[in-house]
């Protein structure tokens, strides 16, 4: 693969490093996300996923190996650039929506881009742009305990775009979801992901979703095996 947006090369994290209970966590992963490409990751609840995300996602430090994101590896990066690049680059999205509960749909997604500089008139396009693909546009007004659950993910998408970020990650994000609502929330996610070309690394446990993306890797005892 060339040129990928995301490269894992070596991922090693253990806990309670020593210890008697040491748990090795991740063992030596090698992951590759190209560009435009949506990626499964599938794996039981506590397998690791979530630490996955967050080495890739510049949250947590490895014990061994090296992140790539956009060609730049951030082994030994400053914090303040460690922080840029998940602000400017990458998009978060979790099985909660976490959305600021004091704010409506439409400021939770200027929020971010006014933080990166942009001017509220065109982070308020922006987020009415998003929040229309998504199909919620006429829920900007609402607070988040106004929406229902799928409505709340779906602000949760917008704001992770907000930056139009270059790789997306996503922690289980229709896994607080009953099955219909799943369907449409991951159907407009999927739209957002197609429509802005973005590269995505999805955490799930849903089979059915994961055969829908472009290829599927499962994580088992820490280590990747490809489908």
């Amino acid at each position: 693969m060339s040129d990928p947006v995301l490269r894992l090369t070596g991922i090693s994290k253990a806990y309670n490093h020593g210890k008697p209970n040491e748990v090795q966590v991740l063992r030596g992963i090698d992951l590759e996300v190209g560009r435009g490409e949506v990626v499964a990751l599938v794996a039981p609840s506590g397998a690791g996923k979530s630490t996955l995300l967050h080495i890739a996602g510049l949250l947590d430090t490895p014990d061994a190996g090296t992140v790539e994101i956009n060609g730049t590896d951030m082994s030994g990066k400053r914090d303040s650039a460690r922080t840029a690049v998940r602000r400017n680059d990458v998009g978060f999205i979790y099985q909660f929506h976490h959305l600021l509960p004091e704010f409506t749909a439409a400021e939770n997604i200027i929020l971010p881009q006014r933080a990166n500089g942009t001017s509220h008139a065109k982070a308020h396009s922006r987020a009415m742009e998003l929040l229309d693909q998504v199909g919620v546009a006429h829920r900007a007004a609402h607070r988040p305990a106004e929406l229902s659950g799928g409505e709340q993910q779906r602000v949760a998408f917008c704001r992770a775009l907000a930056n139009a970020p270059k790789l997306l990650l996503a922690d289980e994000p229709t896994g607080n979801l009953d099955p219909d609502t799943s369907e449409t929330v991951f159907a407009a996610l999927m739209a957002l992901v197609r429509g802005t070309g973005l590269s995505a690394l999805i955490a799930t446990h849903n089979l059915d979703l994961a055969a829908r993306m472009d290829r599927q890797i499962k994580l088992d005892q820490g280590q990747l095996r490809n489908d």
